[in-house]
């Protein structure tokens, strides 16, 4: 069976998507329509703008969606998914893929999500910390440990866990994790603390905006971030959606169900490779490859 996986944040780079504008119609017209929904030229950014640029949060997420969704329009009768994930925010990008989203609605949430986001991450100093090389049950057990609001955000393969809190909490997280040892505990460059408690703000921001959207009917299933099975309820999946804000991302378990259930092959679709290295580290012998034109 056919798995198609979207990234998420960071797999951005500058002259993303530039290929599909030039090659294919009907990627120049979603991104000129891209545009139109946006109220600024995304395409200049990601076509001529410098890697800063890019990583501002209400450019990077709409960014990487358009480069996911786009490709997956313009690949037309070869894109035929058996199921869908997506990481973070990959997750939207997915759910256009399995036809739950229209484009255009899709696009809206995403550029809503990463406001919320942005904002959320002003009211109070956070960020995140890549841990390396510990079982996820003493990461869990070391965030419980410490005082303050520290959790695991993204379970992204086995040995790489990456925490999420209040900057003070991390920094005494990170110290443990070493204590209990960690090969690295490596505070990100990131501007808040996605997938956290302290995401509570943006959760009910988008609540709003996820609850007055319409979403179909998946003609397959999505392994949500939240609850890493097949979902293809239409209200079930935007519950999931909803939650996914403040819950970790559990990676590692969404691949491990896809391949229990039939996943034969692993399609990366969107910017960079990352996706792929996290499904081979999850299980050796499952197939991965990138979407191409």
């Amino acid at each position: 069976m056919k798995a198609y996986v979207f990234p998420g944040q960071g797999a951005q780079f500058v002259g993303m998507g530039q290929d599909l504008y030039q090659q294919s119609e009907l990627a120049k017209e979603l991104f000129d329509k891209a545009n139109d929904i946006l109220g600024f030229s995304i395409t200049d950014i990601m076509f001529e703008g410098t890697a800063e640029d890019l990583k501002q949060t209400k450019v990077t997420q709409p960014a990487i969606f358009l480069h996911s969704v786009i490709l997956s329009k313009v690949l037309g009768e070869t894109f035929k998914p058996d199921m869908v994930a997506g990481h973070s925010l990959g997750e939207f990008s997915a759910l256009v893929a399995n036809g739950t989203l229209s484009f255009e609605d899709a696009l809206k949430l995403v550029s809503q999500r990463a406001l919320a986001m942005q904002k959320a991450c002003e009211l109070s100093p956070s960020t995140m910390a890549a841990v390396l090389g510990l079982a996820d049950e003493v990461v869990e057990e070391v965030c419980a440990s410490v005082d303050g609001i520290v959790v695991p955000a993204n379970y992204n393969c086995p040995g790489q866990l990456v925490i999420s809190g209040e900057v003070e909490a991390i920094n005494i997280a990170c110290e443990k994790m070493k204590e209990a040892g960690a090969k690295r505990a490596l505070v990100l460059p990131v501007g808040g603390a996605f997938h956290s408690p302290l995401m509570e703000p943006a959760r009910e921001e988008l609540a709003a905006a996820i609850e007055a959207t319409s979403f179909k009917q998946p003609d397959c299933p999505i392994y949500q971030n939240v609850t890493t099975t097949a979902v293809t309820d239409p209200n079930q999946i935007k519950e999931n959606l909803i939650a996914q804000l403040t819950a970790p991302v559990k990676w590692t378990q969404s691949v491990q169900n896809m391949i229990a259930d039939g996943a034969s092959l692993f399609t990366e679709v969107g910017p960079g490779k990352v996706l792929q290295g996290l499904v081979k580290k999850i299980d050796r012998s499952a197939e991965v490859a990138s979407a191409q034109l």
